[in-house]
């Protein structure tokens, strides 16, 4: 590495393996904790509401497990703990399984309530802070501020065909692209992801970069702010990037939307976690091998030491 640095001059150099490291990082989505969904009638609400709570509409659509289901209280509250806390819609089907073995049938309740569960699953995946519809057209909003062009390209390539699920539409506001103009990805259209990673709208130089560094600083802050607002208008949407499904709020019918969301979002999240997955296998196996290679060489010194030893000489 010195050698390369010393060839090429330390600020190329440097410039070169900031650009490698954006590249292999492909799928590095700041982590969400939570995702307010603010869609009408609370759909899609996970939200503890307490159960003398006036508002009934939100109390019928908080998650929580029906005693009649499970009748201990402690179990509930960790079975239910468990669910919320998944990190994917897999480990949510695992729970889910688990329950079916201990307690029986889901309630037709508690399927609606875990319809919930897998959408906020979806959008923590994808780093969605905030859901909610656009007054006048009906757009649903996803924003997405850790969202990057090379996430996007990479999560595509994946997928059937190349291509975002029908419906789902990405836009990234001009600054993220270094044009004039905002770059919109329509859902069902074929991604080149050459042409995301490579092409130099989308940051190609070392100020650039720099940016864009400053930018996902910023973006942990904006997730962090949109936890307790009550309306989509409350955070900007316009100058961060964005999921768009068109014309959800009138076309989806009123207790559909979740349905309707998790179409689109369950592919993409489904990408995401399996490469997380072999990420971790990835880290777990070099660990291992990290570990063998210092205990071969501990073990070799000390046969080099036990050597020493025997032909008389001090190590």
């Amino acid at each position: 590495q010195s050698g390369m640095a010393a060839r090429v001059g330390f600020d190329l150099y440097m410039r070169m393996l900031k650009k490698s490291m954006r590249q292999l990082r492909g799928l590095d989505l700041p982590v969400v904790p939570r995702s307010n969904v603010l869609l009408p009638g609370a759909e899609g609400s996970i939200e503890w509401v307490d159960g003398s709570a006036k508002n009934e509409k939100a109390a019928a659509n908080s998650y929580l497990l029906p005693e009649s289901y499970i009748e201990d209280a402690k179990e509930r509250s960790q079975e239910e703990s468990k669910a919320r806390l998944a990190e994917s819609t897999h480990q949510l089907v695992e729970i889910t399984n688990g329950w079916k073995e201990t307690y029986g049938a889901i309630p037709s309740k508690l399927q609606k309530n875990l319809k919930a569960l897998h959408l906020h699953a979806c959008l923590r995946q994808l780093g969605v802070d905030v859901v909610g519809l656009e007054r006048g057209t009906g757009d649903c909003i996803l924003r997405s501020p850790g969202l990057r062009p090379r996430h996007w390209a990479m999560i595509c390539s994946q997928l059937p065909r190349g291509s975002p699920p029908k419906g789902l539409d990405v836009i990234f506001p001009a600054r993220f692209s270094f044009s004039n103009d905002d770059t919109e990805i329509t859902g069902g259209q074929r991604v080149d992801l050459e042409e995301l990673l490579n092409n130099p709208q989308y940051g190609d130089d070392d100020e650039e970069w720099d940016a864009l560094d400053e930018e996902e600083i910023e973006a942990m802050k904006e997730i962090s702010s949109a936890q307790n607002i009550k309306r989509l208008s409350e955070v900007d949407t316009d100058n961060y990037p964005r999921f768009v499904v068109k014309a959800l709020g009138k076309t989806a019918k009123k207790g559909s939307r979740v349905d309707a969301l998790l179409k689109v979002l369950l592919p993409p999240s489904k990408v995401v976690f399996q490469k997380q997955q072999r990420d971790k296998e990835k880290a777990k196996v070099a660990t291992e091998l990290r570990e063998k290679r210092e205990l071969i060489a501990k073990q070799k010194k000390e046969q080099e030491k036990l050597g020493s030893r025997r032909m008389g000489y001090q190590y």
